[in-house]
């Protein structure tokens, strides 16, 4: 039974096929004339070829050990090339992130962010997923995403979160509307208006829903969209106020509307980093992770 080379082996074959001679090789490899020699008894053995004459005097390649020098080759370049790859790898200086964040963070912080980064790791490639809460949390847990950005909206252990930003929702309305001659109204008095809501499955209106409960308050929708863009556009359009994170004005075309933070104390969103409990980020993931969170905390 045949059995394919060792690094070692392949090595050692090489050198002597350049040299023809055990003592340069052994010198080129850093090992012992021995040590090369018994390199190459054994892959003989293992291929079940004689690839070299050895005399006293000569040491020539065999026509089977001609004829597997450029296959030897291809496979030292191979080699050479993982270990190259690994050590770019290993030090960032290239790799690939996925990223699944929410919309009005992709809209808003992370553009700058990620243009910072890239110039200063060109060779890291970032992938962006922006998506809804849950499905942040999914394509983490999927392990298709290597980390995310969005609020903690369950308490699933296979998940573990790192304070990131703690944003803000505020309510946006026309300039021309009453709420403009107050500072910050209150949830009550914002709900005594017809609203421009987003979908149940976002991570906002399940803080609108949770805030008007503990208020007592009820709203009247007035038209429920899956993007904030929208959301502004319909308030622009007058058929109603929203009450969205205050990165809300650069995810989508605010032209035209104010916003005012609701109430004194205001609706706080806490947004975390979120990864798989147990894995650890490959280097590029934990660079650009460490970028934005230092981003934040300067």
């Amino acid at each position: 039974m045949r059995y394919p080379p060792t690094t070692k082996q392949v090595l050692a074959f090489l050198a002597v096929a350049r040299h023809l001679k055990f003592l340069a090789a052994a010198d080129e490899l850093n090992m012992s004339q021995p040590a090369v020699t018994a390199q190459i008894v054994q892959l003989e053995r293992n291929l079940g070829l004689a690839l070299f004459h050895r005399t006293k005097r000569e040491v020539a390649l065999t026509p089977e050990g001609r004829d597997l020098v450029p296959l030897m080759e291809r496979i030292a370049e191979t080699l050479g090339a993982i270990v190259a790859a690994s050590e770019d790898l290993g030090t960032g200086r290239r790799g690939r992130v996925r990223l699944a964040v929410l919309p009005s963070v992709a809209a808003s912080i992370l553009p700058g962010s990620i243009g910072g980064f890239r110039a200063a790791h060109p060779g890291i490639e970032v992938e962006v997923f922006d998506v809804v809460a849950e499905e942040i949390l999914a394509l983490v847990k999927a392990d298709a995403a290597d980390f995310g950005i969005g609020p903690r909206t369950s308490a699933d252990h296979a998940i573990a979160g790192e304070d990131f930003l703690t944003d803000e929702l505020c309510v946006f309305f026309p300039a021309d509307h009453p709420l403009a001659a107050e500072a910050a109204p209150e949830l009550a008095r914002c709900a005594a208006f017809p609203q421009i809501v987003t979908t149940r499955s976002s991570s906002v209106r399940g803080l609108l829903e949770r805030a008007l409960a503990e208020a007592g308050a009820e709203i009247s929708i007035a038209m429920e969209v899956a993007y904030m863009s929208t959301a502004l556009a319909a308030v622009r359009a007058g058929l109603g106020i929203a009450i969205l994170p205050r990165s809300a004005r650069e995810a989508g075309n605010a032209e035209g509307l104010l916003s005012r933070p609701v109430g004194a104390a205001g609706l706080p969103r806490q947004l975390q980093i979120l990864t798989r409990r147990g894995r650890e980020l490959s280097v590029a993931a934990g660079l650009l992770r460490d970028w934005l969170a230092q981003g934040r905390a300067g």
